[in-house]
């Protein structure tokens, strides 16, 4: 446990690993039902894990996910965890006009909380696809009845991020929070600590030293994220995919569940509705 005894956030993105952004070039979203799926028996082993170690967390679920596997966020609810949305069909927000997103988001809250029987709350766009260029997505956000969300990464990649913003939870408009995953402050640059292929590459220890700083030196709790196929080592293999993209998708997969139960033994974890949604920090800085 961490010294400050502080609690963070876990979230899971739940989406399969023939969905995740970085293989769009590769494989049409036609052909996503003709692929084999494993979201639904990786979820299950994150829910065993998180049984073992008594910890409850946030799922940011894709609608397409929910509507062919509607048990699955039925055991996710009875387990006692937080049902949010991902979107529908894992879309970036940077890629939709805003009608379109207002459907995505809407049409995404509509089936997880008729499969789900609670309200849903908070949204996670694909690919952290919320910043500088598209802020009215908050807006449209806050429309659709969100509460919360956890889109704008305040970093520098090649794929998303708006390094300026605000690192911590903060009020992004009158009612709704901007929850943005982690980073930690080192030579005058955000750097990501919040999970993903990070936390793959990274050997534990660093990543357990980024997130303690967070919460000892910044005495803040941390947002950390993976996604199912992300502990999946025997997934189809994309073929054709470049050596970067292979990489980043590929790196240490075999060892990640191993790392996830350590991170889960050294830290204390809720869903992201318990952690910050009865704070109410009034800080407004992204236009």
């Amino acid at each position: 446990m961490t010294p400050s005894r502080i609690t963070n956030a876990l979230t899971i993105d739940v989406e399969d690993y023939f969905q995740v952004s970085a293989f769009a070039p590769y494989i049409r979203r036609d052909d996503w039902d003709r692929r084999e799926c494993r979201v639904e028996r990786n979820v299950e082993r994150i829910l065993d894990l998180l049984h073992r170690h008594q910890t409850k967390a946030t799922f940011f679920t894709l609608g397409w996910v929910a509507e062919r596997y509607p048990m699955l966020v039925r055991r996710i609810v009875d387990q006692g965890h937080e049902l949010a949305s991902h979107g529908y069909g894992h879309q970036r927000a940077s890629d939709l006009s805003e009608a379109e997103f207002f459907d995505d988001v809407q049409r995404s809250k509509n089936i997880l909380e008729d499969l789900g029987g609670q309200a849903v709350l908070g949204y996670r766009a694909p690919s952290f696809s919320i910043g500088a260029d598209n802020l009215w997505a908050l807006d449209t956000l806050l429309k659709a009845g969100y509460r919360y969300s956890s889109s704008v990464y305040p970093v520098r990649h090649d794929h998303y991020g708006m390094p300026d913003a605000p690192r911590f939870a903060h009020e992004v408009r009158p009612g709704l929070m901007e929850l943005p995953p982690t980073t930690l402050r080192l030579f005058d640059r955000n750097l990501p600590s919040s999970g993903g292929g990070f936390f793959r590459l990274l050997p534990y220890s660093i990543s357990r030293w980024m997130l303690q700083r967070v919460n000892v030196r910044d005495a803040q709790s941390a947002i950390f994220y993976f996604h199912p196929w992300e502990i999946d080592a025997q997934q189809p293999r994309v073929p054709g995919i470049d050596a970067r993209t292979r990489f980043r998708h590929y790196v240490n997969i075999g060892r990640n569940e191993r790392k996830l139960d350590r991170l889960l033994r050294d830290f204390s974890w809720d869903r992201m509705d318990r952690v910050f949604l009865n704070r109410h920090p009034r800080e407004v800085s992204v236009a």
